[in-house]
């Protein structure tokens, strides 16, 4: 059962995984053949071996000094929708707030990870001249 509990606990690993050395904790959150997609118009990353790569290349390190607080937007088994709002560095030089969309499976591993990802000084919406 997805609930808002599970998903609770499914954040903070994810949390705890974005301060561990390498990325072996991912396999307790996302499922071998999970589908992770930073923005919705980028090209998804597929499978847990492509999802820690990214993870990889994505942080700093696992000593990347962040503050990182959630909130649980709406829960609709198996899909969560969250609020997170991020800030790198002490003080902080980059912050994000993003929406994430988790679709779980039936273990309360993730098999689909869509973020909208949104940060200051950038256009909130499309650009009228796209050339």
């Amino acid at each position: 059962m997805i609930d808002r509990e599970s998903v609770g606990k499914w954040l903070a690993g994810y949390e705890t995984a974005w301060r561990a050395p390498g990325a072996d904790g991912l396999a307790a959150l996302f499922t071998g053949d999970a589908v992770y997609s930073q923005s919705p118009y980028e090209q998804s990353v597929t499978g847990l071996d492509a999802i820690k790569r990214m993870w990889e290349e994505e942080r700093e390190d696992p000593d990347e000094v962040f503050t990182m607080t959630t909130d649980i937007v709406a829960v609709d088994e198996p899909v969560a929708v969250v609020r997170a709002e991020v800030h790198y560095g002490d003080p902080p030089d980059q912050e994000y707030r993003d929406l994430w969309i988790i679709r779980f499976a039936g273990d309360g591993r993730a098999t689909w990870f869509e973020e909208w990802p949104y940060w200051p000084g950038h256009s909130y919406m499309a650009d009228d001249d796209p050339a």
